[in-house]
């Protein structure tokens, strides 16, 4: 199994929003990756929580049965088609992948 770990901070205004509309959008456009790729085990996205201690705003935590299943869903034509957005409102991305 293959865990594939995404965090992003984003900018304070970016696309013609503030902050928190590009974090509810961005939320729901890697939302409606959920089941997008055999293989695809689990998909859940979250906002930093007011009050606890944190360093990003946007978290997405996958596993996927394999490679090619990640392979697969990173090169999806809906999963393509919000990363423009992404980089447009973020200002740093980490991402981690490793096999359990």
């Amino acid at each position: 199994m293959i865990k594939h770990i995404v965090m992003w901070k984003f900018k304070d205004e970016a696309e013609g929003a503030d902050k928190a509309a590009n974090l509810a959008r961005a939320q729901a456009l890697l939302e409606a990756c959920r089941g997008l790729v055999p293989g695809l085990r689990t998909l859940e996205v979250a906002r930093a929580a007011p009050g606890l201690e944190c360093t990003y705003d946007l978290v997405l935590y996958t596993e996927f049965d394999s490679r090619e299943a990640l392979d697969a869903y990173q090169h999806h034509p809906q999963h393509e088609a919000l990363k423009p957005f992404i980089a447009a409102v973020r200002l740093e991305r980490q991402c981690m992948d490793y096999e359990v």
